[in-house]
C-alpha cells in the first residue's frame, strides 16, 4: 500500500521552510477554498495552484499521484453514488431504476475533484512538515485556549501521532496480509461479501500490533521524561517571514479567485 498522507519527505524547498502555522493556516485556507467552490473553473484554478505548489516543493508529481491510488475506490464510489441517485436535470441516459442526468453527472464530478484536491492539500503539508514542527505549529495555534484550561499541547501531540500511524498501520496491513496469503489466505478471489468476509481476519493481529506500537511508544516517552508541555523548552523558535507572507498571499489570492469563480 502507498500512502504518504503522515510520511515526510526530506527537502529545502520553499514549502519545507516555511513556517509551520503559515503552513497549517494555508491548508485550512485551501480546504474552504475546495468547500467553497461549485463549479469546474474554481476547481481548474485549485489544481493549477495545487500542481505549482507541488512543483515548488521539489516532491514531484508521481509521488503524489502513488499517494492517490489508496483512495482511488473511495473516488470510483462517491462519483457512482452521486451520478446515480441525483434524478435532478436532464435525462442522459435511462434503463429501468438507472437515470443519469446532467447534474447528476456534474455534481458527481465535483465531488470527486474535491475529494482529491482534499487528499492532494493533505499529503503537502505532512510531506513538508516534520511531526515536530506540527506539533508546534498546532499548539502555537491552539495556545490562545490554554488560558481556559483547554490542552492545546497534548491535543497537538495526539493529532501529530496520529497522523505519523496512518502509514505504519498501512505497512503493517500490507506484511499481515502478506503472511496470510503465504498461508493459502484468499483475499482477492470471490465475490465482494467473500472478501469482506477475507479481510475479518486481518482486525485481530491488527488491533494487536496497533495496541503493542502505542504501548511501545508510550514506554519511549516515558524512558524520555515527558511530561507534557509544562516547562518544555524548543531548540527551535518559530518565526514567521518573508517567505510565509508571501506563501500565504498566494494560497488567500488562489481561494478568494476560486470563491469569486
Amino acid at each position: 500500500m502507498q500512502m504518504t498522507i503522515g510520511q515526510y519527505f526530506p527537502g529545502n524547498s520553499p514549502l519545507h521552510r516555511m513556517d509551520p502555522r503559515a503552513k497549517i493556516l494555508c491548508t485550512i485556507a485551501l480546504i474552504v477554498g475546495v468547500f467553497a467552490s461549485s463549479n469546474l473553473w474554481a476547481y481548474a484554478l485549485l489544481f493549477a495552484f495545487m500542481f505549482a505548489t507541488i512543483r515548488v516543493s521539489r516532491i514531484g508529481m508521481r509521488f503524489i499521484v502513488k499517494g492517490l491510488k489508496p483512495i482511488l475506490f473511495i473516488v470510483i464510489f462517491t462519483f457512482a453514488i452521486n451520478m446515480f441517485f441525483t434524478v435532478d436535470g436532464e435525462v442522459l441516459y435511462a434503463w429501468r431504476f438507472i437515470h443519469i442526468t446532467d447534474r447528476g453527472v456534474r455534481s458527481a464530478a465535483l465531488m470527486a475533484l474535491r475529494l482529491v484536491l482534499l487528499v492532494m492539500t493533505t499529503q503537502l503539508l505532512t510531506l513538508c512538515t516534520t511531526s515536530i514542527e506540527l506539533t508546534d505549529g498546532i499548539e502555537a495555534l491552539l495556545k490562545p485556549l490554554s488560558r481556559v484550561g483547554f490542552p492545546a499541547h497534548e491535543l497537538a501531540m495526539m493529532m501529530s501521532i496520529a497522523m505519523r500511524f496512518i502509514p505504519t498501520l498501512l505497512e503493517e496491513t500490507d506484511k499481515i496480509i502478506k503472511a496470510q496469503m503465504a498461508r493459502g489466505a484468499e483475499f482477492e478471489g470471490g465475490s465482494l461479501i467473500q472478501r469482506a468476509r477475507a479481510m475479518l481476519p486481518l482486525l485481530v493481529p491488527l488491533f494487536v500490533s496497533a495496541f503493542r506500537r502505542a504501548d511501545e511508544l508510550a514506554l519511549a516517552m516515558e524512558a524520555r521524561c515527558y511530561r507534557g508541555g509544562q516547562g518544555r523548552t524548543r531548540m527551535k523558535r518559530l518565526r514567521f517571514t518573508r517567505l510565509d507572507a508571501i506563501g500565504s498571499a498566494a494560497t488567500l489570492a488562489a481561494v478568494v479567485a476560486a470563491a469569486i469563480l
